[in-house]
């Protein structure tokens, strides 16, 4: 893991290739190009790049026409603004009618750093779960963004794809695939699983190697789809570990570990851990500070997980 890429501008790169193979690719944005990377594609194609300005609302609009007219649209702007100001029309526009608009949200989460709390989008994920027909997708790094994107963009369907703003480490080779709704196991073990999602997938890999140096064997599940959530592969790793450690660079409160919960409730209950925000909005500081004062690193997931197999 010493290649460290930013998913967002993963996403810039895959957006050219895909406006150059498929011409119903077109791409919104609210002024925000240069930040979400949108900026490379609109360079190349001028004719299909719609900056919007600062009318995240009306942005989502105007996607939702385009879309209805045969095109696939990617809207783009900070996690905040996207799940905050557009979420009206997200979800009367898109979610409602199932339109087939793809809304990609960079510098979600506390990574976004010394932009403090206003900007840090920590309930992202749980506000755009909750919408009916909305897909959730957050992928772990720049390779597995690349192939989300291109799953979105086959995907018929309105799709919610949250990035970072931040370099993270590689995880995934340069070919993977995407499938919605389908997660992966990034490593085995019979201890306890890791179910993570985003950048925190990278950390769990670390956590669950230093576990190994003292005799614990953990699993690492990541979830690049929080909707629909691989509830198969989550009870597969309740009923074979008995134990659980969510992580998300998100309020635990809706996002994943929420999403894990209900299913390990309804279908095989075994004790869990969740690792995110607990209640709390974000602060300025750098990515690295803010994972470490909000316990989001592999020390903090070792520590969870000696928790929870005391309790297994």
């Amino acid at each position: 893991m010493s290649e460290m890429i930013a998913t967002r501008d993963a996403y810039g790169q895959t957006l050219v290739e895909l406006g150059r193979e498929n011409p119903k690719v077109v791409v919104l944005d609210a002024d925000l190009s240069g930040s979400t990377k949108t900026g490379v594609f609109g360079k190349e194609f001028p004719e299909r790049f719609f900056n919007a300005g600062i009318a995240e609302a009306n942005m989502v609009g105007m996607a939702a026409g385009l879309a209805v007219g045969g095109m696939i649209p990617f809207a783009s702007t900070f996690a905040v603004f996207a799940a905050g100001r557009a979420f009206e029309q997200i979800r009367q526009s898109l979610a409602y009618p199932k339109v087939n608009v793809k809304v990609v949200a960079t510098h979600a989460g506390i990574t976004v750093g010394e932009d403090g709390g206003s900007h840090q989008a920590v309930e992202d994920l749980a506000i755009m779960r909750a919408l009916p027909n909305m897909t959730v997708l957050c992928p772990a790094d720049g390779p597995e963004t690349s192939a989300a994107i291109r799953a979105a963009a086959a995907f018929q369907g309105p799709v919610y794809i949250r990035l970072g703003r931040s370099k993270v480490p590689v995880v995934f080779p340069a070919d993977c695939t995407f499938n919605i709704g389908r997660g992966a196991t990034l490593r085995e073990g019979s201890d306890i699983s890791f179910v993570t999602t985003g950048l925190m997938t990278a950390m769990a890999i670390t956590a669950a190697q230093i576990l190994e140096a003292v005799g614990i064997s953990a699993r690492v599940i990541h979830l690049g789809t929080i909707k629909p959530i691989d509830a198969e592969l989550v009870l597969k790793a309740a009923r074979e570990t008995g134990a659980i450690v969510t992580a998300e660079e998100h309020s635990v409160i809706g996002g994943l570990g929420s999403a894990v919960c209900e299913v390990l409730a309804e279908g095989w209950p075994v004790p869990v851990e969740r690792v995110g925000l607990h209640d709390v909005f974000g602060q300025s500081g750098t990515g690295d500070e803010l994972l470490a004062h909000y316990g989001l690193t592999p020390a903090h997931l070792v520590e969870a997980a000696e928790r929870v197999l005391q309790r297994k």
